[in-house]
């Protein structure tokens, strides 16, 4: 048990259950979208194998729109408990993500009351993960945030991840720096824990892509990856057009970017490009491609958070480019390059090549997050562990 509690009327749900007859505690982890799926399938498994949790999967947000429709990767792998639609097809932008977040909230909190778990699980800081936290605090049942803490100032879903963080009852933190971060927020101390990142988990068990795969993606030396930063379509444009320059000579190969807004501008960039493009790898698939990459001294090229956690891991070299992710702790494996000069980036591709990955050591856990967490939601109870009711404590 950790906290020593507050007087007076809880502020979640009280558990009715005798202690001695107890079920299993009811865990629902949200995703909403393939950049959190990857990093919740560890924490899923994790929990499904305890016999003192009962696992509720829900998908919502960007997972049931078009074109991938990754929501068929998350039923294919996991029983989905309830599916919540937010976005809709073919609109984008602040005023469409305000819209979503409200429609998530709405149905989230219509989930979770069917559902009634003692914990409400969320990853990060997207629309979707804000909606079920929104949903969740103001509903009565306890929220665990996973990867709070951490910092991409370059982004507008910075402010949504803190204040996850402070709706937030339980926080699962990547690192030393995100949990001193966490407490300096007024968090209480024996409500953070360090598990890591599980985007760590599971990936030696992962090979490298075999040749004959990779050479159907065209033998990439250089993949892209950049996601919007909520700035204008024609600036995302412009500036994905301007990578793209950066990497003429290379055999790139390029992501679609995430369902965020600015991305119709990068997905216009591509489209123009004429190089090879993919909406979409499963993460596996992913994994294999970027240890393949790492094997043959390729580079990533982008924005994207693997290229400071999963990269740093797999000890692959990559250009980080732009204000996205400013502010996270990275790695020996990264050049960083500010604006989007195509000079630049390239001379930044070419220090990338040089660097000696020997010394590169993960900062962002070993690989065990997923267990780490489900044991602690095991362990824990948000009704009467001291943790329902939120206090600043500076």
């Amino acid at each position: 048990m950790i906290g020593d509690g507050w007087g007076g009327e809880p502020a979640i749900r009280p558990d009715s259950t005798p202690a001695g007859d107890a079920p299993p505690r009811r865990v629902a982890i949200v995703t909403g979208s393939r950049a959190d799926f990857g990093l919740l399938v560890p924490v899923i498994e994790a929990c499904r194998a305890r016999a003192d949790l009962e696992t509720l999967v829900v998908a919502c947000g960007s997972h049931l729109v078009g074109p991938t429709l990754t929501y068929r990767e998350v039923a294919q792998r996991f029983e989905v408990a309830d599916r919540v639609p937010m976005q809709v097809a073919g609109r984008t932008g602040r005023e469409a993500d305000v819209e979503a977040l409200g429609q998530g909230v709405l149905r989230l909190g219509r989930a979770f009351a069917r559902m009634d778990p003692g914990w409400v699980v969320v990853l990060g800081d997207r629309i979707e993960a804000m909606a079920a936290a929104v949903a969740a605090s103001v509903g009565g049942w306890g929220l665990a945030h996973i990867h709070g803490g951490d910092r991409a100032e370059g982004v507008a879903d910075e402010a949504m991840r803190h204040a996850i963080t402070k709706l937030a009852h339980l926080h699962l933190v990547a690192s030393d720096e995100s949990g001193e971060r966490v407490r300096r927020m007024g968090e209480r101390p024996e409500a953070v824990h360090v598990v890591g990142s599980p985007a760590l988990d599971g990936l030696d068990a992962i090979e490298p892509m075999d040749d004959e795969e990779y050479q159907q993606l065209g033998s990439p030396g250089v993949l892209v990856l950049m996601h919007p930063i909520g700035r204008t379509n024609e600036a995302e444009e412009a500036t994905m057009a301007r990578v793209l320059e950066a990497c003429e000579g290379e055999r790139a190969l390029a992501l679609a970017p995430n369902l965020d807004p600015g991305r119709v501008g990068i997905v216009r960039a591509l489209a123009s490009w004429g190089g090879r493009v993919l909406e979409h790898l499963p993460r596996e698939r992913f994994v294999a491609l970027l240890r393949r990459l790492a094997d043959d001294g390729g580079v990533l090229v982008g924005n994207s958070s693997c290229a400071l956690i999963e990269a740093a891991y797999l000890r692959l070299a990559c250009v980080d480019i732009g204000p996205r992710q400013r502010g996270r702790q990275t790695a020996g494996n990264v050049v960083h390059v500010d604006g989007d000069d195509p000079q630049a980036i390239r001379r930044a591709i070419e220090r990338a090549r040089a660097l000696d990955m020997t010394g590169v050591r993960a900062i962002y856990g070993d690989g065990r997050a997923g267990e780490r967490i489900a044991s602690i939601l095991a362990r824990l109870d948000a009704h009467t562990d001291g943790l329902g009711r939120k206090l600043n404590v500076y």
